[in-house]
């Protein structure tokens, strides 16, 4: 299996914008949210459970999931929220498992947000974090998803702390610039991720 650097970081701290960069470097992203949603695309078997289990209200006209919808069944009902992470949970685990053993590249780019909350890191080689402010997560989040200051906050506090990301981060990347500024810091790690992967290589 390739090399894992593990990447994440809070809401609204531009992991998709980091990720992108890597990818055009040519580095495999192997991307937990795209994951999500792919398990319960329409003629899915977990989409079945879910209707099954909420009901139809948790489909948009077309037939895919609301997210919204299903977002505000289980927010204030933890027994349900855990349900739908048994089902779900074990699902992306394998489907993850495969596209890390199908990357091609020297190293993989495993994009996670929930890598703390969910105990995770370990399971990488490396970890990155991607860091801004909680000013800055708080605006690009409203701005990004079109909700409340005060939906935004109850999001933020749902996540682990700023410290505690940091805390287990072997490399960072300050993102609170353009775009266009993280490309140096990309590049100079990607170097050195083409290098520890080699090094790994040579160890196995």
């Amino acid at each position: 299996m390739a090399y894992i650097v593990a990447l994440t970081g809070g809401i609204g701290s531009g992991k998709s914008t980091v990720a992108d960069a890597f990818s055009r470097l040519g580095t495999t992203i192997v991307d937990a949210d795209v994951i999500a949603r792919q398990v319960v695309e329409p003629g899915t078997s977990a989409l079945l459970a879910i209707v099954q289990h909420f009901g139809n209200g948790v489909l948009l006209p077309e037939g895919s999931l609301n997210r919204s919808a299903l977002r505000q069944r289980i927010f204030s009902h933890p027994d349900e929220k855990t349900w739908l992470n048994r089902l779900l949970h074990p699902l992306i685990q394998q489907e993850t498992q495969n596209q890390l053993a199908k990357a091609k590249s020297p190293y993989v780019l495993w994009v996670i947000p929930l890598l703390v909350e969910n105990g995770l890191q370990d399971r990488a080689d490396r970890v990155l974090v991607i860091d801004v402010d909680c000013e800055t997560q708080l605006t690009r989040t409203i701005a990004r998803d079109n909700i409340s200051r005060q939906q935004a906050l109850n999001i933020l506090s749902a996540q682990v702390s700023r410290e505690q990301r940091l805390a287990i981060a072997d490399d960072v990347i300050d993102n609170s610039g353009t775009a266009q500024e993280i490309g140096p810091s990309v590049a100079a790690l990607h170097q050195r991720y083409l290098e520890l992967a080699k090094s790994a290589t040579r160890q196995d």
